[in-house]
């Protein structure tokens, strides 16, 4: 059966992607909220997992490029799009706790 490709199939692997990348970042790190919140005691090691996260997104988003010839454009934009979007995020998250004065919500 031939592959089928197009707007339709082009905009599912897309998202695909997209999603995969927020989905490892997320198994890596908590959420910008949480991050900002206790960025007094996290900020040392938040940003080294957003690192390891992207890392991980692009090494599977390669594997998916390399196997799904036809839709290696959307793919590959989907989810640079998405590790642009969770890096800018999680980086004003970190700033914008650090600069607070506010009590973060964990105690250690």
């Amino acid at each position: 059966m031939p592959v089928q490709s197009g707007p339709a199939t082009s905009g599912i692997a897309f998202l695909v992607s997209a999603y995969g990348v927020y989905e490892v970042i997320a198994a890596n790190c908590s959420s910008p909220q949480t991050a900002e919140l206790n960025a007094e005691k996290r900020a040392e090691t938040l940003m080294k997992w957003v690192h390891v996260g992207l890392a991980q997104s692009a090494f599977l988003v390669t594997i998916a490029a390399i196997i799904d010839k036809p839709h290696r454009k959307p793919i590959i934009a989907g989810a640079v799009l998405a590790g642009g979007i969770m890096y800018v995020s999680y980086a004003h998250a970190k700033a914008e706790g650090l600069k607070s004065c506010e009590p973060g919500t964990e105690t250690w």
